[in-house]
């Protein structure tokens, strides 16, 4: 065939690009920064104002950041978001908007606005700006959120709120909110099963009051919050910052959670402390029969108090099944020749008549091969009849010498067991618990 009669055959067929289902160009979209995703409007006609009609935003740096950054940044972000609100069509469903290192943003009132009216479901506000930004009442109005995050901001009065009947997460880090605000909100989500708090500026004690609630993340001040009507709650995550032993009361926390499955604990490190001739209860008033599943975090066996703490938690677990331990990493600065492990006669003694009928997997991080972690060790296999697997973290232990580690790992499999199916496995988990 002629050369000519090629080219002219070309451009006989169809755009491949124009002919393609609005669902298919939808999907597309979705999957492209949203930077790339206007610029598609250069390829058809089709294709030109389809972005407009995105149910999907997300507002970052990114579009308005360049290498040479002739522009004001706020400049640049005032403009892209006035196109924005003159040019899309139809319903915003989830709206990202991340914004960093501006002075201000004065169009946000406006956008937030405009969402309040287009059906927002999944909204994400990250406004790390230079002065603490406000949020206007309008968010409030937004009938149809599902999923909510707000970072940076402070919510000051609700004064027309009637509360979010669909919301199901809620994320609020660094939001300056007084107790009773943050009541009010948490309580007028009635469908509310995720909720994650950052509250370390918090000293009044606030109540959770979310009878739909199964996840809880806390970070900051655990000692201010109080769950008190969670009854389907499964999981929580606890973060604390410098926490006192004395302020910390677990029966306040826990005594409406009947449900708990699973407990990570992140504050019986270094941060968490005790004053002098502080004694830890020995258990709860109460057990918590549904916990299945509980992770500490940076425990430091040679602090008797934080070791007390812990074993306070373990006692008021039954039917616990899968623990997961990791070793304050630092502990290894305390053994020498003349290490006494300090918390064996102080509080494992209490413990040699406790039996884990229900222990079945044992994961222990971050060992060193102390005298106290050796004992835990032998503890755990001795009291637990049912227990199948022993997983032990060999990241530190590797660093050893070859003969101090033969000699551990020894004395490990020389431990008495109560069950006769369990198993120690030395593996690098490398930080992988939890």
């Amino acid at each position: 065939m002629p050369p000519k009669a090629i080219k002219h055959r070309r451009s006989l067929l169809p755009d491949a690009l124009s002919y393609l289902p609005d669902n298919v160009i939808d999907v597309i979209l979705l999957r492209l920064p949203c930077e790339d995703a206007v610029r598609t409007s250069i390829l058809s006609k089709k294709w030109r104002y389809h972005w407009c009609r995105l149910t999907e935003l997300k507002i970052d740096e990114s579009l308005w950041k360049t290498e040479k950054d002739l522009l004001n940044p706020t400049v640049k972000f005032t403009k892209i978001m006035y196109q924005l609100l003159s040019l899309h069509e139809g319903p915003i469903t989830k709206f990202t908007l991340d914004v960093v290192h501006l002075a201000s943003c004065p169009e946000i009132d406006n956008f937030i606005y405009f969402l309040s009216r287009n059906d927002i479901q999944h909204l994400v506000l990250n406004l790390s700006l230079g002065k603490e930004y406000k949020l206007p009442s309008s968010l409030f109005t937004c009938s149809q959120l599902r999923h909510l995050s707000l970072c940076f901001c402070s919510i000051q009065h609700l004064s027309a709120f009637q509360g979010f009947d669909k919301l199901i997460s809620l994320k609020l880090c660094e939001v300056n909110i007084s107790s009773e605000l943050l009541e009010s909100l948490i309580s007028h989500c009635p469908l509310l099963e995720e909720l994650e708090l950052d509250i370390a500026d918090q000293s009044d004690t606030i109540e959770i009051n979310a009878p739909m609630l199964r996840l809880f993340n806390l970070s900051g001040n655990i000692s201010s919050v109080c769950l008190k009507n969670v009854p389907r709650l499964v999981k929580v995550l606890l973060y604390g910052d410098y926490i006192k032993a004395e302020d910390l009361d677990f029966a306040k926390l826990f005594e409406c959670c009947p449900a708990l499955e699973h407990l990570l604990f992140f504050s019986l490190g270094p941060e968490f402390s005790a004053g002098a001739g502080y004694e830890a209860p020995t258990r709860l008033p109460f057990n918590l029969n549904s916990v299945k599943r509980f992770y500490l975090r940076g425990i430091m066996l040679v602090e008797s108090y934080n070791l007390s703490y812990a074993l306070c938690l373990i006692r008021s677990f039954p039917y616990l099944e899968y623990p997961e331990i990791k070793i304050h990493e630092y502990g290894f600065d305390y053994e020498d020749e003349d290490d006494e492990p300090i918390p064996e006669p102080l509080e494992l003694k209490h413990l040699w008549d406790v039996t884990f009928n229900h222990l079945k997997e044992v994961k222990l991080g971050c060992l060193t091969g102390t005298t106290s972690e050796l004992l835990l060790i032998k503890f755990l296999l001795a009291e637990s009849p049912v227990l199948e697997r022993m997983l032990i973290d060999r990241q530190y232990l590797d660093h050893e010498h070859l003969d101090t580690r033969l000699q551990i790992f020894a004395e490990i499999s020389n431990f008495s067991r109560a069950s006769p199916k369990s198993e120690v496995v030395y593996i690098d988990l490398g930080g992988s618990l939890a």
